[in-house]
């Protein structure tokens, strides 16, 4: 890794843990909401443990952060320490801002807004490879052993994160925590996305499609690749047109093939990023 891409990375993971130690000092533990992650574990326990949450969070970053070194191995140790170390300092710091400026006593809005800051933060440090330690150690554990895909089982340690607060807190509380869950996992996969070239993947079948293929670079100035495709039921060999275009130019493409050919067959992908030619850098 160059220099330059490693101080980038190191300033996206600091970021990102900030913004998260946010979301977590100013809208989730002054609210006892019921989240995710090692807040919402700490949030949760606290009427039984009787430890603040800031101080449990702490005692449960450092001891996942262990059992992720023996179980990961060293590349995880490198690549988590940072968050590890971090992630605790900011909520201790934030905290004591927190108790002076009250933000919100609304636990809906803290939920929400709590919500958006985790996402955030996460996104941004998983953007970089890196994890930010706490409850993101268990699934990356049982994916290694069990290949189960690490969204399916982060979001399983979160539903049981709040479970585990149903089951002190009550009903209602775990309700509201689950609305931050859902924001966050929402705002994970924005943060990630965030400056991705979203693109559109589009094939299209149609007797007509040297006309369709013309005024798409006339109207887009967009190329194509020519597919041979076969039917299924008749055998027949018909060209497929696959385009690539950015998803706001989709209304004018339409619109040239339903002006061509209103019986075309037109199937479209979303596409999370596009590199080459005319997306990544401009043409010669």
């Amino acid at each position: 890794m160059e220099k330059k891409e490693f101080v980038k990375d190191i300033i996206f993971v600091v970021v990102g843990n900030l913004i998260l130690a946010a979301g977590v000092s100013f809208f989730l533990v002054p609210n006892s909401i019921l989240s995710g992650g090692v807040a919402g574990i700490a949030i949760a326990i606290e009427p039984v443990v009787h430890i603040h949450p800031n101080t449990m969070i702490t005692i449960l970053t450092v001891i996942l952060f262990l059992v992720g070194a023996v179980f990961l191995g060293k590349g995880f140790m490198f690549k988590t320490a940072l968050s590890s170390v971090i992630y605790p300092i900011f909520v201790s710091v934030l905290t004591n801002f927190a108790d002076v400026i009250e933000i919100t006593s609304d636990p809906i809005l803290a939920s929400i807004y709590g919500g958006v800051f985790v996402g955030v933060g996460l996104g941004i440090v998983f953007r970089t490879g890196a994890s930010t330690g706490g409850m993101d150690i268990p699934p990356l554990i049982i994916h290694k052993y069990t290949h189960i895909p690490v969204h399916t089982l982060v979001l399983a340690v979160d539903a049981l994160t709040v479970l585990l607060g149903m089951l002190i807190h009550g009903i209602e509380p775990a309700l509201i925590g689950l609305i931050s869950v859902w924001v966050s996992s929402v705002m994970v996969n924005k943060a990630m996305m965030f400056g991705l070239h979203e693109a559109q993947s589009i094939m299209i079948i149609s007797e007509k499609h040297k006309e369709i293929l013309e005024e798409i670079s006339k109207q887009l100035d967009r190329g194509a690749t020519i597919l041979e495709g076969q039917g299924g039921y008749t055998n027949e060999k018909r060209p497929v047109l696959m385009v690539v275009i950015f998803r706001k130019q989709f209304p004018v493409l339409n619109r040239i093939v339903e002006h061509i050919d209103p019986n075309a067959f037109v199937i479209v992908h979303d596409v999370n990023e596009v590199q080459g030619e005319g997306f990544t850098y401009s043409e010669t």
